[in-house]
């Protein structure tokens, strides 16, 4: 069995591509802008609201989604969402990270002085702002380091209401006799809209997502949204199989044209599946992952998200990320939300080596496939930047693993 250290997984590039910019503020920062804007808070101490709010350990999923409330409230201004993003960056390069994907849901960003869109170009600003300060760094100039590249996400929300933003309040207000789903799906291609347009702003829109609640909220009402991104050559992913069934991943892969799925955690759990048209439960699930393997349908997998929301779940052991590899699934490790989890990207593959035993091979294959399958383009520049990041996780393999 291979024992990989801390330092050696501090050290090797990695990436990641299931990054919640609300959920990953810098604990610090989240107090600082809190008292700027008076935003009342729990407490204003870090060893307070570790003890409140964001835990170790969760008793359920809306105790773990609470420190939500807080995080987006600091997040109603440019000027705080660009400080966020700038942190963020600089949090993931300092750990060896050299890719993202951030993701967050704009119309949750809305205030009077600021628009969905304005939110995302604050977002931009902040995350370009660290990429070029560090790409110019003599580190990465010399070639002793390899340069950072991000892009971005989008998320629509499978559910909201009048109280998650102003701009849901206002689109609710607005829309008084249309049905729940029906707002739902003018809310996320309206999102969509944006996503393009700032995409032919040449910011780095590289995804579109669907996020919140599975059950209930199928992700086929969003069906307008994702063909409409689809059209404009914007990659998927949705989340899918965190807290509902296969059929979930089902849906999202065949009517949003999914190319990731955020989570899959119940991909092979058959006691799941609620249509009674499925027969064979246990043929369907293997066609499913055999479906998402041979397409190489990534999966975005986050451990310590996934212990903390899923009573189901209550070690590594008990996660499907073994039966995943074993399937032949392309697998991303991710941290989902720094802060309301706890956790770095470290962390993560730290997680994941002690509790599973990998080969070296196995742990590289990993590595290298979250930036394989991240949305990084053009494809021309995607090839050599994965060229450097295998160059580079060899040195330092070489360099620690005798």
């Amino acid at each position: 069995m291979t024992v990989f250290s801390r330092d050696f997984l501090l050290k090797i590039p990695k990436s990641d591509l299931h990054l919640h910019l609300d959920g990953s503020l810098r604990l610090k920062t989240l107090i600082e802008l809190a008292q700027k804007d008076n935003i009342k808070l729990p407490a204003y101490t870090e060893e307070e609201l570790k003890e409140r709010v964001f835990k170790k350990q969760y008793k359920n999923l809306p105790e773990y989604l609470k420190g939500f409330d807080y995080t987006t409230a600091v997040m109603q201004s440019e000027k705080n969402i660009e400080r966020i993003a700038y942190e963020l960056a600089w949090d993931n390069i300092n750990e060896g990270v050299r890719y993202i994907e951030v993701r967050f849901a704009p119309q949750q960003h809305c205030s009077k002085t600021m628009t969905p869109a304005d939110s995302v170009r604050a977002a931009f600003r902040g995350l370009k702002k660290a990429q070029e300060e560090y790409n110019n760094s003599p580190e990465v100039k010399s070639g002793q380091e390899i340069e950072f590249h991000f892009g971005l996400i989008l998320c629509a929300m499978r559910y909201f209401n009048k109280s998650t933003s102003l701009y849901y309040n206002h689109l609710i207000d607005t829309l008084q006799h249309a049905k729940e789903d029906e707002i739902a799906s003018i809310a996320s291609l309206e999102l969509a809209r944006i996503a393009v347009s700032l995409k032919e702003e040449k910011l780095p829109i590289v995804g579109f997502d669907l996020a919140g609640r599975e059950d209930g909220y199928p992700a086929v009402d969003h069906w307008k949204a994702y063909q409409y991104v689809h059209e404009a050559f914007i990659r998927k992913t949705v989340h899918a199989g965190e807290s509902y069934g296969p059929e979930s991943i089902f849906q999202a892969i065949t009517e949003c044209h999914a190319n990731r799925i955020g989570h899959g955690t119940f991909l092979f759990d058959t006691n799941l599946i609620k249509d009674k048209n499925v027969k064979n439960k246990k043929q369907y699930v293997e066609e499913l992952a055999n479906y998402l393997a041979g397409e190489r349908v990534g999966v975005e997998v986050c451990l310590t998200s996934n212990l903390q929301t899923l009573p189901a779940i209550k070690s590594v052991k008990d996660h499907p990320v073994n039966k995943m590899m074993e399937m032949g699934l392309s697998l991303s490790i991710c941290t989902d939300n720094r802060l309301i989890s706890d956790t770095t990207l470290t962390d993560e593959f730290l997680l994941l080596t002690k509790n599973i035993n990998l080969t070296r091979k196995q742990l590289r294959n990993i590595v290298v496939a979250g930036f394989k399958g991240s949305f990084f383009t053009p494809y021309a520049s995607k090839h050599a930047f994965v060229k450097k990041v295998i160059d580079k996780y060899n040195q330092i393999e070489t360099q620690y693993l005798k």
